[in-house]
């Protein structure tokens, strides 16, 4: 049976589609014909541009496409589904948003405090790794998983944080940049850290953890998130196992790896990135005093 029978809305949640056009249509008209409205504007350069058009695709991938169908069937594909959620899409918004934009955004009285105090390194990693293991223990996972009334709330939720979480480590802010060098580097192995108990709590467990992906009832309820409802009501549905044709415990440590892959992964394409830009601080710091050297003293 293939998942054709949910049909297009469910397989390609056209409405998202327009949400994240919009999003990107308002984007390329605040930094194009509105972008004299902001103070300090400037020209952004098109790897900004590509940075941003990527989140943008890769959320509509990760949300509106099959994957997000797939992600209710398969527990691996769900992990697959936040790892891009969480871990790819945000860096490429911290760094994909210029830099008068962003100041636009934050510097404001009700922002900015608010802003400065979550975007602390250390606030900012306990509140991503404790949202992001707490909405993983079975009980709270199967009742967030039941209805979008808990479900989007607790998704826009651990996004921010996710945000809040990249930020002290990428933002182009010269002065948000409260992290340097050796810094970011702990910052990173720190992350991964707090991350890697929610990954073994589902790669080492022997049994289901999870009644949606487990529970026919439970798995249908689930269902709801992304098929309609009278779409859902026509069809004759047993459980997940109608389509996920790996074991459930495979398949649920086959997710726990995935999302780990796909950390390390990220994690360390921004230590290469942070290794290149400190080596090429250092060689224009290092061309600077060469050249300071050697420049005689005007005489007086």
């Amino acid at each position: 049976m293939g998942f054709e029978i949910f049909g297009f809305r469910a397989l390609w949640s056209p409405y998202f589609f327009i949400f994240v056009a919009l999003v990107t249509v308002f984007y390329f008209v605040l930094i194009g014909p509105w972008r004299a409205k902001f103070t300090g504007s400037e020209p952004v350069s098109r790897k900004t541009k590509l940075l941003f058009v990527s989140a943008m695709i890769l959320l509509y991938i990760s949300k509106g496409s099959p994957v997000d169908l797939l992600g209710h069937i398969m527990f691996s594909a769900h992990m697959t589904q936040m790892a891009i959620l969480y871990l790819v899409i945000p860096p490429l918004l911290v760094v994909g948003i210029p830099v008068w934009l962003w100041r636009s955004i934050i510097y404001r009285p009700v922002i900015k405090p608010i802003f400065t105090f979550l975007t602390k390194p250390l606030i900012a990693l306990i509140i991503f790794n404790g949202v992001f293991s707490l909405y993983h223990i079975p009980l709270v996972f199967d009742f967030v998983k039941t209805a979008p009334i808990y479900h989007t709330p607790m998704t826009i939720l651990i996004f921010i944080a996710a945000l809040l979480m990249w930020w002290p480590l990428l933002t182009q802010l010269p002065e948000w940049n409260s992290l340097t060098g050796i810094k970011k580097v702990g910052y990173i192995f720190a992350d991964g850290v707090l991350l890697t108990p929610a990954c073994a709590l589902i790669i080492f467990a022997t049994d289901p953890l999870y009644l949606t992906y487990s529970e026919p009832q439970a798995w249908i309820n689930a269902l709801h998130l992304c098929v309609p409802s009278d779409m859902l009501a026509s069809l004759s549905l047993t459980g997940p196992d109608m389509f996920n044709t790996l074991p459930l415990v495979e398949d649920q440590q086959l997710g726990g790896v995935v999302m780990k892959i796909i950390q390390e992964i990220v994690y360390g394409t921004i230590l290469g990135f942070i290794f290149f830009q400190w080596a090429r601080r250092e060689r224009e710091q290092d061309e600077l005093e060469a050249v300071s050297e050697f420049t005689p003293n005007p005489v007086k």
